[in-house]
């Protein structure tokens, strides 16, 4: 019989009980291992039942043994001591207010993204970019920096996966009761739930109201569409994390980014919150943040270019997608349809909104809104998420920046990082105790002091390889366990199942891939050869077994069959053994899995993959990276701590069987002949001494980097701090200033020239060393000197006679200017590399408010008669 209505009743603490609720309500639960243990104790059988979410524990033990509780002195001095210690990490002083500059930080800083992977407590996540997420969030905590993050709160979360008896991705989709999860209304001061409200064609509306989940020291804002004032319609636009169809996602953008700004005003007002200097955009999901900022300006009299200058100064974008089909990109009418007097931001012109999305640039679709574009037209700083991934970025975007190379695109990288003490087993935390002290442990983790992370040398070698065989078994329990379910859910039965008690081998070489399955983070690469993927697996001496998981996108029936060719490969009880896969994959899973491998595959077309922080989780647990040189293995790759998957560069790259052969074949023979080799090999003491000096390896010269405390300081110190510098210097007048002179440079350039070029140079050939003087004349048009930066830049050339590692020297001026209104500039031109070596000149706009001479995307450069005339390369 089905409920006609659902309600959640609360349990009654015993007033001596009352902190529990706070520490629940507090996702630093999900981090912090003392309050689990806390919460473990309580009901250590409910405790399993609940799947450790505190929330679900409190709602399921009994009032009698709260009663108990209540009464146990040594239960509540673990209690008052919990509470204390959360009210001075909430309260106290951390890095952040301990820097020098402080007072020139930000006062906030708002993080906006579509997703956050907190805890599995609260599933609001699909993948990397929602763990990244949660853990900048987190790691922002443990480093005190003022963050507000924003994002929206699923009905329905994203899938849960089982597999059908044939191994075909089932999805299913639970309800989630917000009341249930660890997560509290923002209410206005009479009581009433606070609202943010969007107006929407044909004089509807969108209204969501405001959950609150406090993780640690920092609110996350979670916007929900299922309020009763709500048509059905719009009921659902906060249904699914990424469902539904292009304005279905329309409007979650639309609600993510304005009404995520309108959420974060309201709770400022509330809660006496300082209001955000920064905003930053985690992907181009809540680009529209940047619209309904320029229109709270519209209020105070700023005109739309004014604002717009106004906004960037403060504003940082991140994009982590290294393809272009990974970008959301919205017809052009139904992004008109969506705003303009009838609907949203009414006091921003459609035609202006549009202009800040198109792909008005060669190679772009000018009837497509790239969600991207616009985000990096609203941000004066941007970032990618590696060093490759920068570079590829600029590759990518370079078409915003006519006339500039790639390498000078304003897009810089901060290399993501992930949170320690979320993903380090607490056995590999209490080794790092026992050995070096709990609070060298815990600042290693948190600050990523290097010091702290060489004391790893004196962990004897016994107690490393102990440790990880002990994770190595905790994995096969796991796995058993799982396994078991799944085949239950494809209709096995008992009888069918006995053989999963024989499902790997806590000795034997363990190697991890999970991740998402989209097509070009090849799942099934290793089954290229199968017959030595089987030979692999079942070596008499030294065998290696596979633990595979991951989803694919519901609409991506690729991936599905992707999955389905594995696990059919994996049901083979020849090596069933041996190779599993685990439908399901979150973070529950993830943190029994990175710990347990020894190895951590990953095998991406190189260069796709923006980051991939899986294998930064699994390195922190003493894990070997076994991968394609992309994303932060390319940055960081040493042999010291594991190996580089070889890729089909060139010719091969074109041919995808033949790439895809080639480094599968690469893949089988370091497994062969390098990998499991190192991992069998015992030295004089019955050790494989060799192994674990990788593993020590790992961890004292990756541990530091891979930090997302490493991360969140780059971008306080990179990104945070100079864009707060901005938006304080971009005041009202600042603002006018700036985009007055952008608007008259950009009417005169066509009229900026490099009209003649000469060196004291008479011939084309000259000493390392020598110095040549550069007289240039320019045609300025109706700009004058302040307004430009003449340049001479020039170094090593190739052989198209492009220059391949230019420096810049800025020119003075000299004269002028003359009849013919031109300018004179003069100066030195030092040859100071071997070799063909070239220069060129060209004419930049400059003004102090600017955060790149790149910004506006003009340049003016000799014309090709000028070239050929001047005799710019010197050999």
């Amino acid at each position: 019989m089905k409920a006609i209505r659902r309600f959640t009743v609360r349990p009654v603490l015993p007033e001596a009980l009352h902190p529990l609720s706070d520490l629940a309500r507090n996702l630093r639960w999900s981090w912090h291992a003392e309050t689990r243990d806390l919460f473990q104790s309580v009901d250590p059988e409910r405790w399993a039942a609940s799947e450790n979410d505190p929330v679900r524990l409190l709602g399921n033990v009994s009032p009698g043994r709260l009663a108990e509780l209540a009464e146990d002195r040594r239960f509540l001095r673990r209690l008052a001591a919990a509470a204390d210690d959360l009210k001075d990490y909430v309260t106290g002083d951390r890095w952040y207010q301990s820097q020098s500059q402080s007072s020139e930080l930000p006062a906030a800083i708002a993080y906006f993204s579509p997703e956050f992977g907190i805890t599995a407590a609260l599933p609001q996540y699909s993948g990397g970019l929602g763990i990244l997420a949660g853990d900048h969030l987190k790691a922002a905590s443990d480093l005190g920096v003022p963050l507000i993050g924003v994002g929206l709160l699923y009905r329905h979360g994203y899938f849960r996966q089982t597999l059908s008896r044939d191994g075909w991705q089932q999805e299913h989709y639970p309800v989630l009761d917000p009341n249930e999860l660890p997560l509290s209304l923002l209410c206005e001061q009479d009581g009433t739930p606070s609202q943010v409200s969007l107006a929407l064609p044909g004089e509807k509306s969108l209204r969501a109201r405001i959950w609150l989940a406090q993780v640690g020291r920092v609110p996350l804002l979670l916007l929900d569409s299922d309020v009763e004032e709500n048509d059905l319609g719009e009921r659902g636009v906060t249904d699914r994390l990424y469902g539904g169809g292009s304005e279905h996602r329309l409007l979650q953008e639309m609600l993510l980014g304005i009404g995520g700004v309108r959420a974060v005003r309201t709770y400022c007002r509330l809660t006496g919150h300082a209001q955000p200097e920064v905003f930053h955009t985690n992907e181009g999901h809540a680009g529209f943040l940047g619209l309904e900022r320029i229109h709270e300006l519209s209020y105070e009299d700023l005109d739309f270019d004014a604002a717009l200058e106004a906004v960037r100064a403060g504003t940082v974008f991140t994009t982590h997608t290294p393809v272009p089909a990974g970008i959301d990109r919205f017809d052009r009418e139904l992004v008109a349809r969506h705003f303009g007097p009838d609907s949203e931001l009414p006091r921003i012109e459609v035609e202006r909104i549009l202009q800040l999305g198109m792909e008005t640039y060669p190679g772009g679709e000018p009837n497509l809104f790239n969600m991207a574009v616009m985000g990096l037209r609203l941000g004066q700083r941007a970032n990618g998420v590696s060093l490759l991934h920068g570079h590829v970025s600029r590759e990518m975007f370079s078409g915003l920046w006519p006339g500039f190379d790639p390498d000078e695109v304003p897009i810089t990288s901060v290399t993501n990082g992930v949170h320690a003490p979320t993903w380090v087993a607490p056995e590999v935390f209490r080794l790092g105790a026992r050995q070096i002290g709990a609070q060298r442990t815990e600042d290693a983790m948190t600050v990523g002091a290097s010091d702290r992370w060489d004391a790893v040398a004196e962990i004897p070698d016994q107690d490393i390889w102990e440790l990880r065989r002990v994770l190595r078994e905790q994995l096969v329990t796991e796995v058993r366990e799982r396994l078991d379910a799944s085949w239950r859910q494809r209709g096995a039965g008992t009888a069918e199942l006995g053989w999963i008690d024989g499902v790997l081998d806590p000795d034997v070489l363990t190697i991890g891939f999970a991740r998402r399955v989209p097509s070009y983070k090849r799942l099934t690469l290793m089954l290229r050869d199968r017959d030595r993927l089987m030979d692999l697996l079942l070596h008499p001496e030294r065998p290696v077994q596979i633990v595979v998981a991951g989803k694919a996108h519901p609409a991506d029936d690729g991936g599905k069959r992707l999955i389905q060719e594995l696990v059919r490969f994996a049901d083979d009880p020849r090596v069933r053994h041996r190779i599993v896969f685990l439908p399901d994959y979150g973070m529950a899973m993830a943190q029994k899995l990175y710990p347990g491998c020894d190895i951590w595959l990953n095998n991406p077309l190189r260069p796709l993959e923006a980051c991939g922080t899986s294998g930064m989780k699994a390195a922190l647990n003493g894990c070997l990276n076994l991968s394609v040189l992309d994303g932060w293995w390319d940055e960081w790759f040493q042999p010291d701590f594991g190996w580089a998957i070889p890729t089909a560069d060139g010719t091969e790259a074109t041919d995808e069987d033949r790439r895809d052969d080639l480094e599968a074949s690469a893949l089988y023979d370091l497994l062969e002949q390098r990998v499991a080799p190192r991992f069998y090999d015992r030295g004089p003491g019955g050790l494989p001494d060799r192994w674990i000096e990788m593993v020590r390896q790992t961890l004292t010269l990756l541990g530091p980097k891979v930090l997302a405390g490493r991360m969140v300081r780059e971008y306080v110190e990179r990104l945070y701090a100079p864009a707060a510098r901005a938006h304080r210097s971009m005041n009202t007048s600042s603002a006018r200033e700036l985009a007055t002179w952008k608007s008259r440079v950009r009417a005169a350039w066509p009229r900026v020239t490099v009209d003649h070029v000469e060196t004291s140079a008479a011939t084309t050939t000259a000493e390392l060393g020598t110095t040549m003087s550069l007289r240039v004349r320019v045609g300025l048009g109706d700009l004058v000197p302040d307004d430009v930066e003449v340049q001479a830049v020039s170094g090593r050339v190739d052989s198209e006679d492009s220059i391949t590692d230019g420096t810049a020297v800025p020119l003075k001026p000299a004269g002028g200017p003359d009849q013919e209104g031109r300018w004179l500039y003069e100066g030195p031109l030092s040859l100071d590399r071997t070799g063909p070596f070239g220069y060129t000149v060209r004419i930049l706009p400059t003004h102090r408010l600017l955060a790149s001479s790149a910004e506006l995307g003009l340049v003016a450069v000799p014309s090709e008669e000028l070239v050929e005339a001047a005799g710019v390369l010197m050999r």
